[in-house]
């Protein structure tokens, strides 16, 4: 099975530039109410995923006075790319579906990229495990053995 058939492209997802800065990476995940967002450059190469995890270490660890918390003045200066810490691979177009069902393993959504090494779009992790169900049990029908016992 070609997993473009899976894929959410690239102009149906929200992804953020590795520049933007550390206040419109929250406000863009607070919007689309993500947990973790695609990352690319602004000729569209793929770099990584940042999650709100990264958002919230990056907080903590932020140098800050003894008793303020950090501002978000202070954070503006942040880029996103100052926040990738976990290599999260993409795949490309062509992969098989057993290794993007390994890829998904541990996030919600694997991103999907061209030979060039463009971000192209996204498959979601349930759709990952919908295919794999149904090949599971391809002749089952509830609605029809529903009706035969009514």
């Amino acid at each position: 099975m070609n997993i473009a058939y899976f894929l959410i492209p690239k102009n149906s997802v929200a992804y953020l530039y590795d520049d933007c800065t550390f206040r419109q990476g929250l406000e863009k995940m607070r919007h689309h109410g993500y947990s973790a967002i695609p990352v690319i450059t602004r000729d569209g190469r793929y770099i990584g995923i940042v999650s709100e995890g990264d958002f919230l270490w990056r907080m903590l660890d932020a140098p800050q006075d003894q008793n303020k918390a950090p501002s978000m003045k202070d954070l503006e200066k942040i880029q996103i790319r100052d926040l990738l810490t976990t290599a999260r691979p993409p795949v490309r177009i062509t992969v098989s579906m057993e290794k993007l069902l390994s890829s998904a393993m541990n996030q919600n959504f694997v991103p999907v990229v061209d030979d060039l090494g463009s971000f192209i779009g996204i498959v979601t992790r349930r759709d990952i495990i919908r295919y794999f169900a149904d090949r599971k049990q391809p002749d089952k029908q509830p609605d029809k053995q529903l009706a035969n016992t009514i």
